[in-house]
């Protein structure tokens, strides 16, 4: 019931900022409009500060945790490679739709593109680097990552720190206590993100309502063509994630869909990943996924697994494409997408990445940086979409990947006591919703 509420919070802030938004919008002039939305924004801030406080803690206790049940390098390996290859197949097939949708569209025809000398805005590709990216893998300073929720370089010293206690087993009674502390800490950081959490219909309301007073509904007119279908598309490729986890996991799928709409309602008001990881994480292990998996997985999902903004990036692409009238044949429209899907991994955590991406990678294949200046106004409201997008894609992949864990383990006959969660998933039997 506590999360019906929660929920129903939720969409009332969602359908509440967009009223006040509207209203202010339409009421008063720009600049008490920046002024209005300056003052919502704070509450933004607010939240997602909140958020971003427990997500350092959350990863280094949940990986470290769930390492502490016995968890060898191989099996962190195996879920490793599955993950990464079921996040590049799922990157694929939403590039490939989103290539296909947006060329039969023709989203980009009769657009007139703006010209350098027009001023257009100025988007900052100053984080867009492969070589950034590799270079954060591992950490110069587990407090540094932490400060700056460097989630993969956090990710990289968890496993360390894990591997590490593991090693002792139960030869020393003081790293055994050691790691039932860091136990004992993750349930506090899942408490600590309930409380949280119940700022979130507060936050929803003011990042909606910043949103819609400094921009309006009538841009939802202006750009109604490309927004519909990039919405399209997404709701598409939304249906054949589902499709797919229908095949691996049964009607256990629609289970879980209804236990992420808290995070996917957070991931549209904010359009913020970083919202949504820590209820992920309680919804998932509600659902029956073992902590040992999820906060190994969505870590990894938030940097390699953005369904949605591979999609987008494939809807740009060729918008501007067509605005700008220039002719590329499928296969290479589909290496210029390639070469984002590469690149991509360099600004994970960046605001706005899939922007950035777009801007920083058009210049390589002859199409003006400035033509982003048509993306922009839309970009926001795009930007919710995607997000949610990739929690439905974040949260199926979690869920298949327990199910070949628990299947593997079943079969070799030895499931360890943590695998249990997992079982109802495995046999598609519903568990008893907690009380």
């Amino acid at each position: 019931m506590k999360r019906n509420r929660l929920s129903t919070w939720i969409f009332i802030g969602l359908v509440a900022g967009l009223a006040v938004g509207a209203i202010v919008h339409g009421t008063t002039g720009p600049d008490v409009n920046k002024q209005v939305a300056g003052y919502l924004s704070m509450l933004t801030d607010v939240f997602l500060r909140l958020i971003k406080m427990v997500i350092a803690p959350l990863v280094f206790t949940g990986v470290v945790a769930g390492m502490g049940h016995g968890e060898g390098s191989g099996n962190v390996g195996r879920i490793g490679v599955r993950a990464i290859l079921w996040f590049v197949a799922a990157s694929v097939l939403s590039l490939v739709l989103g290539l296909v949708l947006s060329n039969a569209m023709g989203l980009g025809l009769g657009v007139a593109p703006p010209h350098a000398e027009a001023g257009a805005p100025e988007v900052s590709t100053a984080a867009f680097s492969l070589k950034n990216f590799v270079s954060h893998i591992v950490p110069q300073s587990i407090f540094l990552a932490m400060s700056q929720n460097d989630i993969i370089a956090i990710l990289v010293f968890a496993l360390f720190f894990g591997f590490a206690i593991a090693t002792f087993g139960d030869r020393e009674p003081t790293l055994r206590s050691l790691a039932v502390t860091i136990e004992g800490a993750f349930k506090v950081m899942l408490k600590v993100t309930d409380f949280v959490m119940r700022f979130a219909p507060v936050g929803v309301f003011a990042a909606v309502a910043s949103t819609i007073t400094l921009q309006g509904l009538g841009v939802l007119a202006t750009y109604g063509k490309f927004i519909g279908g990039v919405y399209s598309g997404m709701l598409l490729l939304i249906a054949l994630l589902i499709a797919i986890g229908f095949a691996f996991l049964g009607p256990q799928v629609f289970r879980l869909l209804g236990m992420v709409k808290e995070p996917m309602l957070i991931a549209f008001s904010t359009s913020s990943s970083e919202a949504t990881f820590p209820k992920m994480l309680e919804q998932l292990e509600k659902f029956g996924i073992p902590n040992r998996i999820t906060s190994f997985v969505l870590p990894l999902a938030y940097s390699f697994n953005a369904d949605g903004s591979m999609m987008y990036q494939a809807f740009a692409s060729v918008f501007l494409l067509q605005a700008y009238g220039i002719h590329m044949s499928f296969a290479q429209q589909l290496g210029m997408l390639l070469v984002m899907l590469v690149s991509s991994k360099g600004i994970a955590g960046v605001p706005r990445a899939s922007i950035v991406v777009v801007a920083a990678t058009l210049p390589l294949f002859g199409i003006p940086a400035e033509g982003v200046a048509l993306l922009l106004a839309a970009d926001t409201f795009i930007d919710m979409g995607r997000t949610v997008t990739n929690v439905v894609g974040n949260s199926i992949a979690s869920a298949v990947i327990a199910r070949w864990e628990a299947k593997r383990a079943a079969v070799r006959g030895a499931a360890p006591v943590i695998e249990r969660h997992v079982v109802d998933v495995v046999l598609d039997q519903p568990r008893p919703e907690a009380r």
